[in-house]
């Protein structure tokens, strides 16, 4: 099923403070099958968890991107608070588990994260001609005004959101 595409210019809200995720992994020797398949066969099971729950857990949306060695998710959270609980939870706390005991300082597959506060008025989205993606899909999703018509009054001065959705 494909998403329908919003023709014109879009924006998002930004009265919400939010936190975005960035997760993933690096596949470093490639023929270590046995090592890389199960870190990266834990995140389907997490990702369905998080979709299906995400009133409860405080996560709002995410974009997954796939290279040779390396893979990244995009994730947006409501809050800090709701991305440590997650990762305090019993399905996030069985896949670090099982990780640090199967490949713990193992080279064969590296993992990361970064995790990103941005508070209210202090980030700004536009999309031309798209479906909902990234911040337009895990926030209110608007057509662009001519109040809006630029990064800058975007963003607001100083800081302050000019956005009304």
């Amino acid at each position: 099923m494909t998403s329908p595409i919003f023709t014109g210019r879009y924006t998002t809200e930004n009265t919400k403070n939010i936190v975005v995720f960035i997760i993933g992994m690096r596949i470093n020797k490639p023929l270590a099958l046995h090592k890389w398949v199960p870190v990266f066969s834990a995140m389907p099971g997490m990702i369905k968890e998080l979709y299906s729950n995400k009133d409860t857990l405080g996560f709002l949306s995410m974009e997954s991107y796939f290279g040779l060695r390396t893979t990244a998710m995009i994730q947006y959270w409501r809050s800090v608070e709701d991305l440590l609980a997650y990762a305090r939870s019993e399905k996030h706390m069985k896949a670090w588990e099982n990780f640090n005991k199967k490949i713990g300082n193992n080279e064969a597959v590296g993992i990361y994260h970064e995790t990103y506060q941005l508070k209210s008025g202090e980030y700004e989205s536009i999309y031309g001609n798209m479906p909902l993606y990234g911040l337009g899909k895990a926030l209110t999703h608007i057509p662009i005004t001519s109040e809006q018509n630029s990064a800058r009054k975007r963003l607001g001065s100083k800081g302050k959101n000019k956005l009304k959705p």
